[in-house]
Parts: structure tokens; C-alpha cells; sequence
């Protein structure tokens, strides 16, 4: 007599091995579909594996199709369905520029906003680390910022907006640290001089506040350091610093170092007053 352990084991087995057959039959059915000249079938089954997110397999088939639908009812819906495939597959230079040539060709469709979103948000996937070059930042900011002026009411508006914010900040991240490591190697001189830069390319900046202190830093240091002849107008450079710094940024974490190293300027800036 079988026991119910035996049954549910075999069972199992049994349905393990249904599963392994329809896969191996789907699997075959795939090959044969992408090794005939059947564009119908092609698209058929592409659609099907679109549909349930085999995004390789489908863009495979679509890619074998594409050229061949132009300019026929279906070219809109294959078109957007491989840029799609490419940007599942995280090919983002490849959907952009698939999603950017859908919305040339197809402006009117329905799919044309989202397409052209997705065109911008792959530029944005594709801006490298703040340390690195950021000419794939600049062209991401560029291209959201076209989507955000042709699509003002979108859905995607404050998705776009959000990447946009992201992106600047990573800008404005590199401009801060070249700066700052010109103060770290003591380049006062040029670290002033970069964050006056980057206070006027980016007035609204998130790290504004550490700016306004790193240019009074490097000032002071640059003052205090100076040869003779240069140091009571670099002391009074120092000393303005300062109080742009005290005005705009009054509980600064940094007040209680900054005030003492503007007592310091002063200091110095007298003895010049006093031999006058």
C-alpha cells in the first residue's frame, strides 16, 4: 500500500518534470521562431514575451522584425516595444536613442510623452560618478529639462524634476571638491577664485554654506601667509569674506573657528593701521 509521503514525492517529481518540459518546449518554440523568415510568427511571439516581461527573448525578435514593419501598421508598436526591451535590459544608450527616434518619428502618438521621458531618464542612468568627467550629466540635464519645457503637465513632471535636482547636485558636488582641494593643497589663491566660481554658477547651491567658510578659509590663510606688500589688501579681502560669511550663513558650524581666525585678521589689518 502507498503511503501519502510516497505519493506527495512522486507527485512533486512528476510536476517538476511538466515544468522542466514546457520550459524545454518554450525554449524551442523561441529558436524556431527566431530562425524563420515567418515575420507574423516573429511578431506574435515577441508581442507574448513583451507582454510577460522576457524582455531579452522579445528584443531579439523585435530587432529581427524592426526594419522590416517600417512604415506598416504595426512599426509604431514595435518601435516602442524595442526601446522598451533595451531600457528593461538597462541599455540605456541604446533606448535613448531608440525612445528619442520614436518620438521624431511617432510625435503624435499616444506613447510619445512616456517615450520621451524615458529617452531623458536613460541620459540621467547614464551620468557617471561626480569625481568622473560629467558631460553625460550636462546632456541628461539638457534633455529633461526639454522634456519638462514640451511636456509641462505631464505625469512625469515631478519624477523629472526630482532627477533634474539629483544631476545639479552631482555638478555642483565636483565644482565644490576641485575648490576645496585646492584649499587642501594650499592653493589658496585658486581656491578662492574656484569658490567665487561656483557661487555664481550655482547660486542656489546645497552646499553653499560650506562654500561661503572654505573661501573665507583659504582667504585667511592666503592673507596671513602673504608677502608684506600684498598682505593688508588680502587681510581686508579675509575680513570681507568673513562677514559675507556672518551674514549669510549665521549659525554656520563653523562660526566659532571662523570668528576667531577674523579676530585674527584684525589683528594684523591694526598693525598696518598703527605704522600709518
Amino acid at each position: 500500500m502507498l503511503t501519502f509521503a510516497f505519493c506527495l514525492k512522486f507527485m512533486k517529481r512528476g510536476l517538476y518534470i511538466l515544468l522542466i518540459s514546457i520550459l524545454f518546449i518554450s525554449c524551442s518554440d523561441f529558436q524556431k521562431t527566431l530562425k524563420s523568415e515567418d515575420t507574423a510568427k516573429k511578431f506574435e511571439m515577441a508581442t507574448e514575451l513583451y507582454d510577460a516581461e522576457k524582455w531579452n527573448k522579445s528584443y531579439r525578435l523585435l530587432d529581427q522584425i524592426l526594419q522590416q514593419y517600417r512604415g506598416k501598421p504595426q512599426a509604431e508598436k514595435i518601435t516602442f516595444m524595442h526601446a522598451m526591451c533595451s531600457y528593461q535590459l538597462k541599455d540605456y544608450y541604446i533606448a535613448s536613442f531608440h525612445f528619442d527616434k520614436f518620438t521624431d518619428i511617432y510625435p503624435q502618438s499616444e506613447k510619445a510623452e512616456e517615450a520621451s521621458f524615458l529617452a531623458a531618464k536613460g541620459y540621467y542612468y547614464n551620468s557617471p560618478v561626480y569625481s568622473k568627467e560629467q558631460k553625460e550629466t550636462v546632456e541628461a540635464i539638457e534633455k529633461l529639462q526639454i522634456f519638462v519645457n514640451e511636456y509641462p503637465e505631464s505625469q512625469y513632471l515631478g519624477d523629472a524634476n526630482e532627477l533634474v535636482k539629483e544631476l545639479d547636485f552631482k555638478l555642483q558636488k565636483k565644482a565644490f571638491e576641485i575648490a576645496k582641494q585646492y584649499n587642501t593643497i594650499r592653493e589658496y589663491k585658486a581656491s578662492v577664485k574656484a569658490f567665487n566660481n561656483f557661487m555664481l554658477e550655482f547660486p542656489g547651491a546645497t552646499l553653499k554654506g560650506e562654500a561661503f567658510y572654505y573661501r573665507f578659509d583659504s582667504a585667511y590663510n592666503l592673507a596671513v601667509l602673504s608677502i608684506e606688500y600684498l598682505k593688508e589688501e588680502r587681510l581686508k579681502d579675509a575680513l570681507a569674506y568673513f562677514k559675507a560669511l556672518q551674514k549669510a550663513f549665521p549659525d554656520s558650524e563653523h562660526m566659532e573657528a571662523a570668528t576667531l581666525m577674523n579676530e585674527e585678521l584684525q589683528q594684523q589689518l591694526n598693525t598696518f593701521t598703527t605704522k600709518s
